[in-house]
């Protein structure tokens, strides 16, 4: 009896697997272009600009580079939703939608994100060793965000 339970259970997963395989989610494969407003308003160095497109730009813009993995359901839902998650907390192809004051706030929290180490997540950098920052790395964004932060000082709408 049991045995047949899980025969049955075994199926029904195999057939909810290969069913979601063919009915993947929606990739994020908009135009790199998007990220265009973002560079030129925040001038990262060069450096800098390298760091952000190898380690940010995946998940917090409309553009995406898939992996070969990307085709193996479930994975490809676990990229879609990590994607989601990072374009809702701070999407630089959505920059120009932003205020000044929301501006400084993201670069700001771009820096302490990196500071800490909770970005890029482990998860991302496991799978591309080439997004572990090291720590002149993250001195440079450092900096970086610091400069770019001084426009917004001057920008943003009294409180």
């Amino acid at each position: 009896m049991i045995k047949k339970l899980l025969k049955k259970l075994g199926l029904a997963i195999l057939i909810v697997f290969i069913l979601a395989h063919f009915f993947g989610p929606v990739k994020n494969d908009g135009d790199i272009a998007s990220v265009e407003a973002f560079l030129v308003d925040t001038n990262p160095p060069e450096d800098v600009k390298l760091i952000l497109k190898s380690t940010c730009f995946d998940c917090h813009s409309d553009h995406t580079k898939y992996p070969w993995y990307n085709t193996i359901t479930p994975v490809n839902y676990w990229l879609a939703d990590h994607i989601r998650h990072g374009k809702g907390d701070f999407n630089v192809s959505k920059w120009n939608d932003y205020s000044d004051k929301k501006k400084d706030h993201k670069l700001e929290e771009l820096a302490e994100e990196v500071e800490e180490g909770h970005m890029p997540l482990p998860s991302y950098t496991w799978t591309h060793s080439e997004a572990k920052l090291t720590k002149e790395q993250i001195a440079s964004i450092e900096a970086w965000v610091k400069t770019a932060r001084l426009k917004y000082a001057f920008l943003k709408e009294p409180q």
